[in-house]
């Protein structure tokens, strides 16, 4: 399909903004570009019972005991009850581990929490050069598991824990689906939007859409330049669950997976190729492919009106797996 209207629009506004792509920036100029670009395109704010911000004791760096503390942002969409807890979504946003934050998809996570009718807990991990890899996966993880130990505090229901991500932030979350399953954690669905699962961008979608589509190549790998201590790196399952050979577990027996792609992202045919993974390795999996749309368009329904059903699946999926009808 050609691009959606609205999404060429987009592209056009943005190149006549002439706005300096992130890899022109250093880490810091494009953090604070990203925060103040990305509620431009949001739908409103859904109201919520509460919002809490927390913080929650993580591991230093990338060996160590839990000896510092990150940002979580608890959002509640109705009255916590305790005797009839609520599922939750843990989930992690976007920035290729280097820009974005818990403020820049609030409006995606008050989504989820008011159409999914769940408690969500968005991740505030820390952020590359500053950190490298893999501190935000520990910091993933381990905000995971701090929920999973303290979910009757909050009126949470810990048997109904899905884990979420866009980009960067569904790296980490089909990460962490295969580290809860190896730690006992239950995990009833791993919800992946345009999810980066590959090291290597050889792909067809790759090249095709390696320019002009918000995504650049040049943006990829300034992004993992940040990230990554060095090449060896890049071999690393916890980088790149799809092709990552250092220390790749078996991917059979985690949570069911709902994979979201766009037609023109450069990272669609990796994710396809994930869901074929886990599929192989026995997981239930739903692949949804939005036509005419981009990487980011899930935080573009303010603008796009199609948008929304691409929100109504991933809020419906998450009803399912905790079973709300």
């Amino acid at each position: 399909m050609p691009l959606n209207p609205k999404i060429k629009d987009i592209l056009e506004m943005i190149e006549r903004a002439k706005r300096p792509p992130f890899h022109e920036l250093t880490p810091q100029q494009a953090r604070a570009s990203y925060e103040k670009s990305a509620p431009i395109l949001e739908i409103a704010s859904a109201p919520m019972f509460s919002i809490e911000d927390l913080a929650v004791p993580v591991r230093k760096g990338t060996v160590g005991t839990p000896d510092t503390t990150i940002r979580v942002r608890l959002y509640q969409p109705v009255e916590p009850h305790w005797a009839q807890p609520a599922p939750v979504l843990v989930y992690f946003h976007g920035g290729g581990f280097t820009v974005g934050s818990v403020a820049t998809h609030d409006a995606i996570c008050r989504m989820f929490a008011r159409d999914a009718q769940c408690a969500v807990l968005s991740v505030d991990y820390r952020l590359a050069p500053e950190r490298k890899f893999p501190t935000a996966v520990n910091d993933a993880f381990d905000a995971l598991r701090w929920l999973y130990e303290n979910a009757a505090a909050y009126g949470i229901d810990a048997s109904r824990i899905a884990l979420g991500g866009d980009s960067a932030g569904g790296t980490l979350a089909t990460v962490g689906a295969v580290l809860a399953r190896d730690a006992g954690i239950p995990i009833v669905l791993q919800l992946l939007v345009y999810p980066g699962t590959s090291s290597h961008q050889q792909t067809d979608s790759h090249a095709r859409l390696a320019n002009g589509y918000l995504l650049p190549a040049t943006t990829i790998q300034w992004f993992f330049t940040q990230y990554l201590r060095d090449a060896g790196d890049r071999l690393d399952w916890r980088f790149a669950p799809l092709d990552g050979t250092r220390g790749a577990p078996d991917f059979s027996g985690v949570a069911p997976a709902w994979i979201a792609t766009a037609e023109y992202d450069p990272l669609s045919d990796e994710g396809a190729a994930y869901a074929d993974k886990l599929r192989a390795a026995g997981n239930a999996v739903t692949l949804k492919r939005y036509d005419g749309m981009i990487h980011e368009f899930f935080k573009m329904g303010g603008y796009v009106p199609e948008v929304a059903q691409a929100h109504a699946d991933a809020a419906a999926a998450l009803r399912a797996a905790f079973g709300i009808d």
